[in-house]
């Protein structure tokens, strides 16, 4: 797969209603919103004349066109680059899990498919998985049993799901659960199969799982180790 992005949204929650209305207008309506803190240090914040305040993550997929489109605007319309504002950046997808999720995801976007994009010695890649809330551990059995080790869950809320009736032919809940597995690269496809299966679009989870290229680790040194003992 090749010039589509995960792009990630950081800006104060004060500010939601702004970006989500900016995206909606450019035609990117597929949003996952999560809750968040800042962290930023004091003498940061005195510096910057600002105040520790709570933040909102959005997550959406673009297209490299896309994503100048909307560079342009946050710049423009919503001086992104003043401090205190917020960041946005992207991410490269290796893979999508369906080609109906492709649609959903790309809906008014210029994108055609093309090979699956690699790395160079990208060993292990991150699977997100995009559920109904409540189906985590349906998800951890799955990618689990097709050789995969933990996982993280984090709760979101889901907007523009009103396409998934077109593309996948099932309604969306809006509230979502985000699940991030790093898997190694040889795994992927073993373990998105089976999360697609056990918990895909045809089951109450209705999961969608997507892959991002891991360019560097910690903290995996045994499992390596224990694979090379075996």
């Amino acid at each position: 797969m090749s010039e589509l992005n995960l792009m990630v949204t950081i800006t104060e929650r004060s500010k939601l209603t702004a970006f989500l209305s900016f995206y909606r207008e450019r035609q990117v309506p597929v949003q996952l919103i999560s809750l968040a803190l800042g962290t930023a240090s004091n003498e940061t914040l005195n510096y910057l004349g600002l105040e520790r305040s709570d933040k909102c993550v959005f997550a959406s997929f673009v297209t490299d066109e896309k994503w100048e489109e909307l560079r342009r605007g946050l710049r423009r319309e919503l001086q992104i680059d003043v401090p205190g504002m917020g960041i946005a950046f992207t991410v490269p997808l290796s893979s999508i899990g369906g080609r109906r999720e492709l649609q959903f995801l790309t809906e008014h976007q210029n994108y055609q498919k093309g090979e699956e994009s690699t790395m160079k010695d990208t060993k292990y890649e991150l699977l997100v998985v995009i559920a109904n809330h409540g189906y985590s551990d349906l998800i951890m059995d799955a990618a689990r049993g097709a050789g995969a080790a933990g996982g993280t869950v984090i709760h979101a809320k889901g907007t523009g799901m009103e396409g998934a009736e077109k593309f996948l032919g099932v309604s969306l809940a809006s509230e979502k659960e985000l699940v991030l597995i790093v898997v190694k690269h040889a795994d992927k496809n073993n373990v998105m199969t089976a999360i697609m299966q056990e918990a895909g679009l045809e089951t109450k989870a209705k999961a969608i799982v997507f892959s991002l290229p891991v360019t560097g680790t910690a903290g995996l040194r045994l499992q390596d180790l224990n694979e090379e003992n075996t």
